[in-house]
């Protein structure tokens, strides 16, 4: 599947300390080791509604790890999947009138856009699940005869289901309880009640061919792909075993995550499928949990429409640290496109202080699990300095653009 457009990144002079992230797995932050080819997996849109503020959160706080790995010399495999096959896909084409298909590739291009606006570098590989059905069909086949998966005894429908105690390790990289397990699994996407599992928390890994559902042949019978093992195939036939970091928002931890790692490890993935899970903090809008049910969902594309800076969409969002629930309210807004217009009338002086602790301060903070709030920090007091005090140094302003640029990916030339 197309990408979209990519964005220069300026070098800049030195480098900055070694990236530090923290682990889901292992409760703590620690350092992020790649080889010269870094590797990511970021899990992607189901495209049946527009970017919202959530999903720019993710994908924003990736694009900073990208930006960092690049900016130490790395070079740097993104994956992202699409998962173009899927129920809320189904349910809201039926609701509006169009076919499944269509609906996706209109979301899909608009998804495009907004990311192109926001200046997310775009991945390498940018796969659709229905482009993965043939990569899945293999996985599934190989957990069948491995035993990790089995066929619910139901003439009618032969959904495949994974086996949750596959692995021995099963559980790490969320922690959490029995309970919560189940709770979660009920809430977000799995269905207990499934008569035929061998456990509640079995996942579906295929889903037997439906009456009005898009279904494949397989060995196993027709069918589509199970949400998890999308993303368990379309990684590892890209990225392969152990690969860098896994990335997503906080409420993909569980199932998602879990169940997509249990794959991989059955499959013979490794002692881990990825070194290092990284999560976001979920965005709220005015003290409320910003969702589809309460319909105060806040989309990307709107306030690009509204004329809203798209720089000062990443301000706003990076004022927050990546990791914790966070509110958009107007007042986050205000403050962004003020602090972008502070930073603009700096950077356009002739000279200004001298630039290099500024530049030093951005990396090293970012480089500490991608401290947002103290990187900006940092570039406002350069840019105070600037405009109160005035400068000698006339290499400054243009250092500091090029460091906001490159790690931040934040345009200081005026907008249009």
């Amino acid at each position: 599947m197309q990408s979209w457009s990519d964005t220069p990144i300026p070098a800049l002079p030195g480098t900055g300390p070694p990236l530090r992230l923290f682990d889901t797995a292992d409760r703590a932050v620690r350092p992020v080791t790649p080889g010269h080819t870094a590797t990511l997996y970021v899990c992607g849109i189901t495209p049946y509604d527009a970017t919202h503020l959530g999903h720019a959160a993710t994908y924003l706080t990736f694009d900073l790890v990208n930006r960092l790995w690049r900016d130490a010399g790395h070079d740097v495999h993104y994956v992202q999947n699409i998962t173009d096959v899927d129920d809320p896909l189904f349910e809201r084409a039926t609701r509006d009138g169009i076919d499944w298909r269509d609906l996706g590739a209109r979301e899909i291009e608009l998804f495009r856009e907004d990311m192109a606006a926001l200046r997310v570098l775009p991945p390498r590989d940018y796969i659709g699940a229905v482009e993965s059905v043939d990569e899945v069909i293999e996985l599934v086949g190989k957990l069948l005869a491995s035993g990790a998966a089995y066929t619910v005894e139901d003439t009618e429908h032969p959904d495949i289901y994974f086996r949750a105690d596959a692995t021995e390790q099963f559980g790490y990289e969320s922690g959490y309880d029995r309970a919560t397990m189940e709770q979660l699994f009920a809430e977000r996407g799995g269905d207990p009640g499934r008569p035929g599992k061998h456990d509640p928390i079995d996942p579906l890994l295929w889903r037997a061919a439906r009456a009005g559902e898009p279904s494949w042949d397989a060995p196993f019978g027709p069918g589509r792909p199970g949400w998890h093992i999308e993303c368990t195939a379309i990684a590892l036939n890209r990225l392969g075993s152990e690969f860098d970091v896994q990335g997503g928002g906080s409420d993909l931890i569980y199932p998602h995550h879990e169940y997509s790692v249990a794959h991989g490890e059955a499959l013979g993935a490794g002692r881990r499928f990825a070194r290092h899970y990284v999560h976001t903090g979920l965005i709220g809008l005015d003290g409320e949990k910003m969702s589809k049910s309460r319909g105060n969902l806040v989309f990307v594309s709107t306030l690009r429409r509204a004329g809203t800076d798209p720089a000062a969409l990443r301000l706003g969002l990076f004022a927050g640290h990546y990791r914790q629930d966070r509110m958009w309210t107007d007042e986050v807004l205000a403050t962004a496109e003020q602090r972008l217009a502070h930073w603009r009338e700096a950077i356009a002086l002739d000279a200004g202080p001298a630039a290099d602790d500024t530049v030093a301060r951005l990396r090293q903070h970012l480089a500490d699990d991608l401290d947002t709030p103290k990187a900006l920090a940092a570039v406002d007091e350069w840019a105070r300095q600037a405009l109160a005090y005035g400068g000698t140094d006339r290499t400054a302003p243009a250092a500091v653009r090029a460091a906001v640029d490159a790690l931040l990916g934040i345009a200081l030339r005026p907008a249009g």
